[in-house]
């Protein structure tokens, strides 16, 4: 509206939605919701906006693109005035869940960049083991909550991606070393085991999921998909399936002393 007010100007609500961009229709639902109301009415009896009324308008509209909801706007103008924490409080709630998203979606960012990656590594890709990824993906969110997936996707940006990839290759390195002693039959108790447990202990803690909490969700999420897991691995299904129960029992071992 040009940025200028007169004292005393007066819109129908007409002429306010022409000059605001707004719609007639939304101008009456906030009027329904009580959030800006004509103040004045006109000889004739028309109701009319003043600059008062606008001025409220302009922080409404201020308050919903910061993603506040109606209700919340109506509770902070009717507040604030006299209780501007509230004000705060509302807008550090709000300021949480948008960085909430933000984690969301850098999330969402970074496990497109894998499948793409996956993608462009193979001259031809292969659909089914792309669709097997999203399969995973799909199967992990059901087990883990959002508070645990956050945190390790927290751990995960922290470490930065060569530290991940080098967690992968030493996970790798400890599958086949645990195959190789599950296969000879070594005994859990074993030294040379009891240091494979602690190096793959060690390896939980670096990526985060040693708490008791992630544990007893990986443990539901493997006890259930076992023989899905192990097929998607490098080596023999059978093999694969030891060695991680193997080491599960290597790990209470050393536990136990």
């Amino acid at each position: 509206m040009g940025g200028r007010h007169e004292v005393g100007q007066r819109w129908s609500v007409g002429e306010l939605a022409r000059a605001t961009g707004l719609t007639v229709r939304t101008l009456h639902h906030y009027d329904a919701l009580g959030l800006v109301s004509p103040g004045e009415r006109s000889a004739r009896g028309h109701r009319r906006y003043t600059a008062a009324d606008v001025r409220r308008l302009y922080r409404v509209r201020a308050l919903r693109q910061l993603g506040l909801s109606l209700p919340e706007i109506a509770g902070v103008l009717d507040r604030t005035d006299g209780e501007p924490a509230d004000l705060r409080r509302l807008l550090t709630a709000q300021l949480g869940e948008v960085r909430a998203q933000v984690a969301r979606l850098a999330r969402l960012e970074s496990q497109l960049g894998e499948l793409v990656a996956q993608l462009d590594a193979e001259d031809v890709p292969q659909p089914e083991r792309f669709l097997t990824t999203l399969e995973t993906m799909s199967m992990y969110e059901r087990y883990f909550t959002e508070d645990q997936r956050d945190r390790l996707a927290e751990r995960r940006d922290a470490l930065g991606t060569e530290a991940v990839d080098a967690a992968r290759a030493e996970a790798g390195t400890l599958i086949a070393e645990a195959i190789r002693h599950h296969r000879a039959g070594t005994p859990v108790t074993d030294p040379a085991v009891r240091e494979l447990a602690g190096r793959w202990s060690a390896l939980g803690a670096l990526l985060g999921t040693d708490g008791p909490r992630e544990q007893a969700s990986a443990r539901r999420f493997w006890d259930d998909h076992r023989e899905e897991i192990s097929q998607r691995m490098p080596w023999p299904a059978d093999d694969f399936v030891g060695a991680v129960e193997y080491l599960r029992r290597a790990r209470l071992a050393v536990e136990a002393g």
